[in-house]
């Protein structure tokens, strides 16, 4: 970790160049804040210039002659009642505007790193985990544009600050010396103050996305956790991070603590020294009690300016930590290109792989040379030991993820040269693990298909090939039944059928199921791929299995080994000749038989 000698001008030019963009992205809203600042600033200012004219043309004049004309008492007023309005309406045009700057700059950066989210392929995020994800979109946004709050303030009281100083030094040179001097011990103090409380909130900003990380897996794994009756380990594993987290906001508040009373006091102190000589003087001759009260009014004000500027600097940590983090997102490699090809667009797809490999890690191949092709309309199971690549392998055929090395064709098409859009219009994949929104059925199953404008006829009938019209139909409200975050409210069976009919609504080319029945009965299943068969005459279907019952619907087997093509034929063929595939698709056969065997075996000898 640098130093924090290196550290504070580091993040002082980092957060002036975030400052810089937000600036550039929002002139004319930035131009706004600072002329309203700028308005209440000068007011701020003449306010003094007012209390001194009423003190020296209306006060005074009266307790010296025990009374006061009608004329001045009312210019007077109005003087002072009109610098009033001006300040309300800059302070008014400056929080108003500063707030819509900040909160577009946070909409905007939001955007950015969503659809950069969508960008990334999906390898990229296998190497993220969710919970950091969560944090650069939520609470690094904020921190990053937190100074645009303060900012329009600090930068109209700067005219202030000039404003003022003029006064005071048009009133009584003498007198503005002596108060200047505390902005040399001003400067010191807030340069201290910021090397020592950068490193401290930069800490504390990191720490908030640890903590997000840890909440996020620990609620969204929370079935392990209370099946394993882990709950009082991952609550102690929270409180370790949320403690330190704690104990870096302690130390953030305990030298803002020590710092803000001084900063505070300094003001003051120049107030005293300017009154002190001040009386002098005024003894003296040498300045009038309106110029005295003027200036000792000015000085009072230069603590708010101060302050205003102290806030955007306690901010800048945050902003770079905030910003930093963003832009690792923005500036993250490994975008899926595209080219401009087009699909056929008609009937079902023809599939060919060649020599496909791929590995989530250089030294760990998933699958090697992966070679087969599958003809329009057919429907192939991928079949093989967990591990073999089947899952990764469906990924690639609906190009999630790109290969190391061969080519993935549909139509005879490489995939990576196909326009954006045409893959995703062409095939549809239903995972292993099956997700719904919380949304009614009817918004899980016509998601992205123009919602609303898919008739429920095409709806029903998808439910239909996939199983789950009657417990649809059964629902409390039909397709208007909400379904409950990740479907909370449906079995495992359901949700299956409800993702399959999701596909199907669509009338995709190429169909892949991955293991997506594994959750239904047997029966279910068969009725499921029969339809398929029969009712899905524009689709290719490749199935991933595991029953026997179902690889044998199968117009063809492709048998994976160690991320390679062992064998591939029909059903019948490798249950002859693959001694690997007949022991994986006949192991639970054998087991009930063995079972069966060894309770034979026990009443004989009973």
């Amino acid at each position: 970790m640098p130093s924090e000698r290196d550290h504070s001008p580091t993040v002082m030019r980092q957060g002036l160049r975030v400052i810089g963009h937000a600036v550039r992205s929002e002139p004319r809203i930035f131009t706004g804040a600072v002329l309203s600042s700028a308005v209440y600033g000068i007011m701020t200012v003449g306010s003094s210039w007012a209390l001194g004219w009423a003190t020296e043309n209306a006060v005074l004049p009266a307790f010296r002659a025990g009374h006061a004309t009608t004329g001045t008492l009312m210019t007077a007023a109005l003087l002072i009642v009109g610098v009033a309005v001006l300040k309300a309406a800059g302070v008014i045009g400056r929080r108003v505007l500063a707030g819509i700057m900040q909160y577009r700059m946070q909409a905007r950066s939001r955007r950015d790193v969503t659809r950069q989210y969508l960008r990334l392929p999906l390898a990229w995020h296998h190497r993220h985990p969710t919970g950091q994800l969560l944090s650069n979109a939520s609470s690094d946004t904020e921190a990053a544009w937190a100074p645009l709050a303060p900012l329009p303030m600090a930068v109209g009281v700067v005219v202030m600050l000039v404003t003022a100083a003029v006064a005071i030094l048009l009133v009584d040179p003498v007198l503005a010396l002596v108060g200047f001097l505390i902005f040399p011990a001003i400067a010191v103090l807030n340069l201290v103050y910021q090397r020592r409380l950068s490193p401290l909130v930069m800490k504390a900003q990191q720490l908030r996305a640890e903590v997000s990380e840890i909440a996020h897996e620990s609620f969204d794994g929370a079935l392990v956790v209370k099946t394993l009756g882990r709950e009082d380990t991952e609550a102690a594993r929270f409180q370790a991070k949320a403690d330190t987290l704690r104990d870096a906001n302690i130390a953030v508040g305990r030298i803002r603590g020590m710092f803000d009373p001084l900063l505070e006091a300094l003001p003051t102190l120049g107030v005293l020294a300017v009154l002190l000589f001040g009386s002098v003087r005024l003894a003296g001759g040498d300045v009038s009690s309106g110029e005295l009260i003027q200036v000792s009014y000015l000085f009072t004000l230069l603590a708010f300016p101060i302050r205003a500027l102290g806030w955007v600097l306690a901010e800048l940590p945050r902003s770079v930590v905030g910003w930093t983090r963003v832009q690792d997102v923005l500036n993250a490699s490994g975008s899926m290109e595209f080219g401009a090809a087009r699909l056929a667009g008609q009937g079902p797809a023809r599939l060919e792989v060649r020599g496909v490999s791929f590995g989530y890690l250089p030294e760990a191949s998933v699958l090697s040379g992966v070679d087969f092709e599958v003809r329009p309309g057919r429907t192939v199971a991928l079949v093989g030991p967990t591990g073999s690549g089947k899952s990764t392998l469906t990924q690639l055929l609906v190009r999630l993820v790109d290969p190391d090395g061969g080519q993935v064709l549909l139509d005879g098409v490489d995939l990576r040269e196909v326009a954006r859009g045409e893959v995703s219009d062409a095939a549809a994949l239903v995972p292993q693990q099956t997700f719904l929104f919380d949304d009614t059925v009817r918004g899980n199953l016509t998601l992205g298909t123009g919602g609303e404008g898919v008739p429920d006829e095409k709806v029903w009938a998808a439910l239909r090939l996939a199983q789950a019209e009657g417990f649809v139909s059964a629902l409390p409200k039909g397709l208007d039944t909400r379904v409950g975050e990740r479907g909370a409210t449906l079995s495992g069976g359901q949700r299956q059928r409800l993702a399959l009919a999701r596909a199907l609504v669509r009338t995709p080319r190429l169909l892949i199921l991955d293991d997506a029945t594994s959750s239904v009965d047997a029966q279910v299943e068969s009725r499921i791929l029969f339809g398929l068969r029969d009712g899905s005459p524009d689709s290719t279907v490749i199935v991933v299995a595991y029953r026997m019952a179902t690889i044998a619907l199968a117009d063809e087997v492709v048998y994976l080994e160690q991320g390679r093509v062992a064998d591939r034929g029909t059903h019948d063929e490798l249950l002859t000749r693959c001694e690997g595939y007949r022991n994986l698709v006949t192991a639970y056969e054998r087991e009930e038989a063995e079972r069966a065997a060894l309770g034979a075996d026990e009443e004989i000898s009973a």
